[in-house]
């Protein structure tokens, strides 16, 4: 395994982290001011726009995506430190270069499994940031980590599917420029293969039918940049048979083919959200004294300092090698280490979090940094796509599957 970063990274890495200084961090403040003065919470503030054009004038868009015919190019480990440099603001960096959740797993998956007439549609607005979408899968009646429990309907009738269902965290879909959701709901739902019976398929939002509830808060947050989270009611909306994304039966498994890449994303981005929470603990304990000394003379600042900083490289070098054996055996190969990384991550950075916030007392719950904000996506990321249990337990039963 080498994980040296090649001309190619390096040269990505230099123009990103330019482009993070100059434009992304000065634009952090601003954008929180102009949210302020917004008729909608979820309009786009104009500063996100300017940034977008920027990023796409100087090359850095669409760098998640793996196919070279739609996006970058680049491999997982090629990807890896440049989500991590995004991830040091999380809110403003993947949108700007359109590598922001759930757009980038659903081009992904219209990439891989939609058909010529669903790309032009869909993928190429999306990969063009002209408009956004939305992945509905997460329901409130059932317990959503097992997605065999999904009840919504998708039933054939004629040429057409009629979907009738109830979402809820559906990312994206509060954002005005939303204009599709993949939907995955039960097409079979008494089949024998409890795996085959879920299918996906593509629902344009103004679908008659399709009604945006309600904005789903997350420690009290809306999630403005990445277009909130709804709850979604779809009453008998309907689409042509020609919506179906893959084939009948086929949901379950393009879910998996979705989620093993944005597991990785969000864990790339957490380790960049772990170093910005380094990064304001160390100048908040060089600029700040309490009880005759600096917080950078404490003795347990040194702690949670050296712990954060040993977690980090820890946790960096596991995602690069999940990274790279996605690259080289594949997702199925890498599955361990896609569910160690999703174990780890989330609950590490949070724990570094929780001490960045302890270090700026009232300010690191306050709105003046961006702790709390960072804190409340990290912790999040310990039940979005699968909980940390469901990981665990599939990690136990393949090291037990060894002994039994």
């Amino acid at each position: 395994m080498d994980f040296a970063y090649d001309a190619r990274t390096e040269e990505l890495r230099g123009k990103l982290l330019a482009f993070m200084d100059e434009y992304v961090y000065p634009a952090e403040a601003v954008a929180h001011e102009q949210r302020e003065l917004l008729a909608s919470p979820w309009e786009t503030v104009p500063v996100v726009e300017e940034l977008k054009a920027e990023a796409r004038r100087q090359g850095l868009w669409n760098l998640f995506l793996p196919d070279s015919e739609y996006g970058a190019g680049l491999t997982n480990l090629q990807y890896a430190p440049l989500a991590e440099i995004m991830g040091r603001s999380p809110q403003l960096a993947p949108t700007v270069t359109n590598c922001a959740a759930p757009d980038t797993g659903n081009m992904e998956v219209l990439t891989q499994f939609g058909d010529e007439q669903q790309r032009k549609q869909w993928l190429e607005p999306l990969l063009a940031g002209e408009i956004r979408s939305a992945f509905a899968m997460t329901e409130p009646d059932v317990a959503s980590s097992d997605a065999t429990n999904i009840t919504t309907h998708i039933e054939r009738d004629g040429d057409e599917y009629v979907i009738t269902g109830r979402k809820w965290y559906i990312s994206g879909a509060m954002h005005p420029d939303c204009k599709i959701h993949i939907v995955m709901g039960k097409t079979d739902p008494d089949g024998e293969d409890i795996r085959r019976q879920q299918s996906m398929v593509l629902v344009p939002r103004d679908t008659p039918g399709v009604t945006i509830k309600r904005a789903m808060q997350v420690f009290g947050y809306e999630d403005h940049y990445h277009g909130g989270h709804a709850e979604v009611i779809f009453d008998h909306a309907r689409v042509p048979v020609s919506n179906l994304i893959g084939e009948e039966g086929g949901g379950f498994a393009i879910a998996q083919a979705r989620l093993g890449p944005g597991r990785i994303h969000h864990c790339m981005r957490l380790i960049g959200m772990a170093e910005r929470a380094i990064e304001l603990m160390c100048r908040r304990a060089v600029s700040r004294n309490a009880f005759g000394k600096s917080l950078a003379q404490q003795g347990v600042v040194h702690n949670w300092i050296a712990d954060a900083r040993v977690t980090v490289e820890q946790l960096r070098l596991l995602v690069l090698k999940t990274a790279w054996l996605m690259d080289t055996v594949g997702n199925r190969g890498a599955h361990t280490e896609i569910q160690s990384i999703k174990i780890a991550t989330p609950r590490a950075v949070v724990d570094i979090l929780d001490r960045a916030i302890q270090l700026h007392g009232a300010g690191g719950v306050s709105q003046d940094f961006p702790l709390a904000e960072l804190y409340a996506g990290a912790r999040t990321l310990m039940i979005a796509d699968g909980p940390d249990e469901v990981h665990q337990r599939s990690l136990a039963r393949r090291e037990l599957k060894r002994y039994m």
